[in-house]
């Protein structure tokens, strides 16, 4: 590149290739041979290569004459080829930038609208929850509408490949709890009531609750990330091209084998907690015969029917949210991502809530 003064006119000649190579070489010194007063001209006519770089370039030298001096940028010599690659932009302008300072909101109206956020939200995961309970018992009331396959599938890896985990953590909340239990009852001489203890609050509480918090973490989201790459790849809308209901479709194998299985998951998960209890017992020197006359002489079939029936309710909600926001997945990278986070905390915040009305409804019956 060379820059010619020519009285009140600034010629600069380019030759070679203008790419983002050269360019980046050259920029500093073509930008600043535009200077106040002066026309710029621009001889093009030795070059043989441009691209969006060079014009870049000669969009720069144009906007600065304009700026400085009121004029413009002349091209010459430029040949046709690479004229139809200038004229593709030559007539816009740039994109203009303007600082933007946001609204100030004051901190009630912020809170108004995070809890307007939070109800909206609510409000769409329970009526979504609603009407998977709804297409559910019009799928029971004709069974050959339910895809068996997706619900043994979907059986299996909600209950099945969650049996070892389930009872693993079972055994040692009820290794754990009975322990500690015991040790601050042993200095009373009330060792013989943790039975009594670790049996109501595993059936009545801990068991589903726990268990549910698991189904949340494990299979609800699995059936966002499932769900959400399908709605990423289209493939939810290509299902609903063709006239099949995604809620059918997708949803109800999904939410039927949880309310299948989770109840299961719960028993089992009861089983491990009073095995590790009975260990602690043993070694304290209660025969088992004690242990489990403790636990179930304590026990009631309310309380056995209490702890499953939250098991359902858990697992409809869980599995619930889990679809739902599979099928609010947006595009993008980290869309799957999101929604499986989202599928989570959503799913365990809606357990904490369930779980808060069950024990005040409990206490008001007298359950």
């Amino acid at each position: 590149m060379q820059v010619l003064p020519e009285g009140n006119t600034v010629r600069v000649i380019l030759s070679g290739r203008l790419d983002a190579v050269s360019v980046a070489g050259i920029w500093d010194e073509a930008v600043g041979s535009v200077s106040p007063g002066n026309s710029v001209v621009a001889d093009c006519s030795a070059l043989d290569y441009l691209d969006g770089a060079g014009v870049a370039l000669l969009l720069k030298m144009r906007n600065l004459a304009r700026s400085r001096s009121g004029g413009g940028l002349e091209l010459e010599g430029l040949r046709d080829q690479l004229q139809q690659v200038v004229n593709m932009v030559w007539d816009s302008d740039p994109a203009s930038w303007h600082s933007f300072r946001g609204e100030r909101r004051g901190l009630a109206v912020m809170l108004g609208h995070y809890a307007e956020d939070i109800w909206l939200t609510m409000r769409s995961m329970i009526s979504f929850v609603g009407e998977s309970i709804s297409i559910i018992g019009q799928c029971l009331r004709t069974p050959c509408a339910i895809r068996w396959r997706d619900f043994w599938l979907s059986l299996i890896s909600v209950g099945v490949d969650s049996l070892s985990i389930i009872m693993l953590i079972g055994f040692l909340m009820g290794l754990i709890m009975s322990f500690q239990s015991a040790v601050s009852l042993q200095r009373f001489g009330a060792e013989i009531f943790v039975p009594n203890m670790l049996g109501l609050v595993m059936f009545r509480e801990m068991g589903p609750l726990v268990t549910s918090i698991l189904l949340a973490a494990r299979s609800g989201s699995a059936f966002a990330a499932e769900i959400g790459t399908m709605k990423v790849n289209e493939e939810v809308d290509a299902l609903v091209t063709m006239g099949l209901s995604p809620m059918r479709f997708l949803v109800v194998p999904k939410v039927l084998s949880s309310l299948v299985a989770v109840p299961l998951m719960t028993m089992f998960f009861n089983f491990a907690s009073l095995v590790g209890g009975a260990l602690v017992m043993l070694s304290m020197g209660y025969p088992l015969v004690t242990f489990t006359s403790r636990v179930f002489h304590n026990l009631s079939y309310i309380d056995f029917a209490g702890g499953l029936f939250k098991a359902c309710v858990f697992s409809l909600l869980v599995s619930g949210v889990g679809c739902l926001r599979g099928l609010e997945t947006r595009s993008g990278a980290s869309a799957v991502g999101d929604s499986t986070t989202s599928a989570v905390v959503s799913g365990i915040i809606l357990i904490a809530v369930a779980d808060g009305v069950f024990a005040l409804v409990f206490y008001y019956l007298g359950i």
